[in-house]
């Protein structure tokens, strides 16, 4: 028999790849669940960027192969981009690297540079993606808890600590550090002053932090950049996505943006592993990169009535939360005669047919929590609340 890679060791199936087949079966059995706990968009693009995918793939010349660093067209766009929304000049030639959605760019960075030996810095909670990247690079996971008290901002002395033990124990040391916000699970906003003692601390330590930044518009009225803080891109590497600013996740188009060094770094690895992007498909998301402030005011008039709906839902479960986060999902802290967020979830879904994400997936700091999607419609909402009101 085959032996299984070592570098999966301690790494298990996605959780929500396992749990859809389990809510798969529920249906097949007639149920039929309401399914608030995955962050996929129920709403379509805007009508003129799937106009622009028909448009382009109907030409005879868009089918081949396309440059690793891709379009101009779309590296434009994203320059563009980010400095309209986000007040940041960005080389689109250089310093700008597609991808096939920003998942796969956090593989990336993790291959790009680190070795066994090494480690990396996780916020928990946070999405798991950024602990598996960094095992499967065979480096190790050091995670810093995210607590309520310190409206789940990173403590800057407890990272020096961490980053002093691990260097004086290892060959290697430690590499990155992975930042998320608006944060997901949680929806916290960013804290400037916060952030920016991070790249100080960063900087003295020679550590990259990568900021992954794919909820800043929505439900959120001041969109940033980490790079508004480094804008000489020295210490921060920013991953962006237009799955969920332009409800695009199927189409899996990312982007990395850094300094050209950094760039050159990371298309070392990834040209190895993948080839450029549709080119018709990364006109579409230059086309959606060009939208104005209607659209982004458009989205959030359904997720803030979504958001009314699920804080109903969450009051009905006795969970507590804070109205300020940001981001198309809403973090809760569950009664305390639950014994975790999973035994909640697990009751729901049991009494009412209703899934809810258990916050111990992203970490054993989110064991008390659950998190709700916003990615349903409101007559969805409605029949959970129903049905959860009618088990109570």
């Amino acid at each position: 028999m085959s032996q299984l890679a070592s570098r999966l060791e301690g790494i298990g199936e996605y959780y929500f790849s396992s749990k859809l087949r389990e809510i798969a079966q529920l249906n097949e059995a007639g149920h039929k669940v309401i399914n608030l706990g995955i962050g996929s968009p129920d709403l379509p693009p805007h009508p003129s960027v799937v106009e622009t995918l028909y448009r382009e793939a109907s030409k005879p010349n868009t089918h081949a192969y396309q440059p690793y660093k891709g379009s101009p067209v779309f590296l434009n766009a994203v320059a563009d981009w980010y400095k309209k929304w986000y007040g940041i000049d960005v080389n689109a030639s250089s310093e700008v690297l597609p991808l096939i959605g920003s998942k796969e760019g956090i593989v990336h960075i993790c291959m790009t540079y680190l070795d066994k030996g090494d480690a990396a810095l996780v916020p928990n909670p946070g999405y798991p993606t950024y602990s598996a990247a960094v095992k499967l690079s065979g480096a190790s996971v050091i995670d810093f808890k995210l607590q309520s008290e310190n409206d789940f901002h990173p403590d800057l002395q407890t990272l020096k600590v961490l980053v002093d033990e691990y260097n004086s124990k290892h060959t290697g040391r430690i590499k990155l550090l992975f930042l998320n916000y608006p944060h997901m699970p949680t929806g916290q906003q960013p804290k400037q002053e916060v952030l920016k003692e991070l790249i100080n601390f960063a900087r003295s330590e020679n550590i990259i932090i990568v900021h992954d930044n794919p909820y800043s518009f929505v439900l959120n009225e001041t969109p940033s950049s980490l790079f508004s803080l480094d804008p000489e891109k020295q210490v921060v590497i920013e991953l962006n996505s237009l799955s969920k600013s332009h409800n695009m996740a199927g189409w899996r188009v990312g982007m990395v943006v850094a300094s050209s060094a950094r760039i050159a770094e990371i298309i070392r690895f990834k040209s190895n592993m993948d080839s450029g992007m549709f080119l018709p498909v990364q006109m579409a998301a230059a086309k959606a990169l060009m939208l104005g402030k209607e659209w982004y005011d458009e989205l959030n008039v359904v997720y803030a009535e979504r958001k009314t709906l699920a804080l109903q839902l969450l009051d009905l479960l006795g969970c507590s939360y804070s109205k300020d986060q940001v981001g198309m999902f809403v973090w809760a802290k569950v009664p305390s005669h639950y014994a975790s967020g999973f035994a909640l979830s697990d009751e729901i879904l049991d009494r009412a047919k209703v899934f809810l994400t258990p916050g111990g997936i992203f970490g054993n700091a989110g064991d008390g929590y659950i998190r709700i999607s916003l990615c349903s419609k409101k007559e969805v909402f409605e029949e959970a609340i129903g049905r959860i009101g009618s088990r109570q």
